[in-house]
């Protein structure tokens, strides 16, 4: 079975590598006695790859991307928008929508939600990125998570790996 969602409870500095920083560390918190972290859930690496594996122009852009020299500002940032708008633009598979959908009907559907990106080579010792990622707060309702490219879980997609 695949683990697209992972529970904070689930979730430890072990899983740095399938839930990012952010995930590993609020399920690293949930796990201290006298913390009170709200409930919440992770959507894995896993699912990203299942999302993105097999997309040609994502692929074809990271490419591109990566023959430019990094003082090419303007270039970068031409690339890594039709990036976004490529990811933004994937539909989220069945499995992944009703794992996800599951998870939110469990929580609370009509709660108010934060939804935040997370890489996996975030908030370790040696570095940090701090500000790159994308959060957004006060997110209510399944639509308003995952239902369309516009939605605030399309636009954290693009930097969970």
């Amino acid at each position: 079975m695949n683990s697209y969602v992972l529970g904070f409870q689930d979730t430890d500095k072990t899983k740095l590598a399938i839930v990012g920083g952010k995930g590993a560390n609020l399920g690293e918190l949930s796990k201290i006695k006298g913390i009170q972290v709200p409930e919440g859930f992770c959507v894995t690496t896993e699912a990203y790859q299942e999302m993105i594996g097999n997309n040609e122009e994502f692929h074809s852009l990271l490419d591109q991307l990566s023959l430019l020299k990094s003082d090419n500002r303007e270039g970068i940032g031409k690339i890594s928008a039709k990036i976004r708008t490529v990811i933004e633009g994937i539909t989220i598979p069945k499995d992944i929508n009703h794992e996800i959908t599951r998870h939110l009907e469990q929580l609370g559907e009509n709660n108010a939600y934060a939804v935040r990106s997370s890489a996996t080579a975030e908030d370790l010792p040696t570095a940090s990125f701090a500000g790159q990622q994308d959060t957004y707060l006060n997110i209510i309702g399944k639509e308003a998570i995952l239902g369309t490219s516009a939605s605030a879980g399309h636009r954290c997609l693009p930097t969970v790996p």
